[in-house]
C-alpha cells in the first residue's frame, strides 16, 4: 500500500472518530459486545459489562486521539438518560417494600453502619495521605450513584468531572468485586446480597443485583435510594467539618 493510501486511510479513520455521533456508536457497540462476551463465557465477576466496555471505549479514544469533553458531548444522550434510568431502578423497590418495612430495624442499622463506614474510610484514609481539601471534598460523593453525586458535589464544591469519575470507579469495583466477596463469606440470601451491592456500587451495582435476582435487585435498589437520601444531609456537613 502506497504512502498516499495509507495517508488516506488515517485521514478518514480520524474524519470516522470526530464525527458528532462517533462516541455513542462506540458506547453501544463496546457495551453489546462486552455483554455478549459476559454471556458467552459464564458471566464471570471480572469480565462485568460495564468494565470491558469502560476500559474498551477508553483505549479506542486514546488511540484514536477523542478528548473526553468531545467524546461527552457526543454521548449527551445517553447522559440526558442518566436521570430516567436512576429512576427507573427504584421500580423494584416497590416490589420489595412490604419485605424492607417488616426488616425496617435491620435496613435501619445496616444503612447507618455501612454509611459510617464508607464516610470514615474516605475521610481517615485520604486525610492520612495528606491531600488537599477540595479533592476531599471530591471524594466524598462516591458511594451514592451517580446523578445525586454530581448534585452533592456541586453542593460542597468539588470538581464535578473527577467526581463522575471516582463514582464509576467506585460502582464497576463494588460490582465486579461484590459479587466473588460475598461468595466467599457465603453470603447467599438475595436481600443481603443486593442490600450491600446497592450501599456500595449503586446503580451499577444495582443492575447487577438485577442479573441475579429480582429480590436481590428490589433490595439493592432500595439501599441505593435510602443511601442516597442520608448522604445527601450527612456528606454536606462532613465537607464542612473536614475542609
Amino acid at each position: 500500500m502506497s504512502a498516499g493510501a495509507v495517508a488516506g486511510a488515517v485521514g478518514a479513520v480520524g474524519a470516522v472518530a470526530h464525527a458528532p455521533g462517533f462516541g455513542l456508536a462506540l458506547t453501544l457497540a463496546a457495551h453489546l459486545g462486552a455483554d455478549a462476551l459476559h454471556r458467552r463465557l459464564g458471566r464471570p465477576a471480572l469480565l462485568a459489562p460495564v468494565l470491558v466496555a469502560v476500559v474498551a471505549v477508553a483505549l479506542v479514544l486514546e488511540v484514536l486521539g477523542v478528548g473526553y469533553a468531545e467524546y461527552l458531548a457526543s454521548v449527551s444522550v445517553l447522559t440526558l438518560l442518566l436521570g430516567p434510568a436512576t429512576v427507573a431502578l427504584a421500580l423494584p423497590l416497590l416490589r420489595a417494600g412490604r419485605a424492607l418495612l417488616a426488616d425496617r430495624l435491620a435496613v435501619l442499622v445496616t444503612l447507618l453502619v455501612t454509611g459510617a463506614v464508607s464516610v470514615a474510610v474516605t475521610v481517615v484514609s485520604l486525610r492520612a495521605f495528606g491531600v488537599p481539601a477540595e479533592l476531599l471534598r471530591t471524594a466524598l460523593p462516591r458511594s451514592v450513584t451517580t446523578p445525586v453525586a454530581l448534585t452533592i458535589g456541586g453542593a460542597v464544591g468539588a470538581d464535578t468531572g473527577l467526581v463522575v469519575v471516582l463514582t464509576l470507579v467506585s460502582g464497576l469495583l463494588g460490582a465486579t468485586a461484590g459479587p466473588w466477596l460475598l461468595d466467599r463469606v457465603r453470603v447467599h440470601d438475595g436481600r443481603a446480597r443486593g442490600f450491600a451491592l446497592g450501599v456500595v456500587s449503586h446503580g451499577i451495582g444495582t443492575a447487577r443485583a438485577l442479573g441475579h435476582s429480582h429480590v436481590a435487585g428490589g433490595w439493592s435498589s432500595a439501599a441505593m435510594v435510602l443511601n442516597a437520601l442520608v448522604m445527601t444531609v450527612v456528606l454536606p456537613v462532613v465537607a464542612r467539618w473536614s475542609a
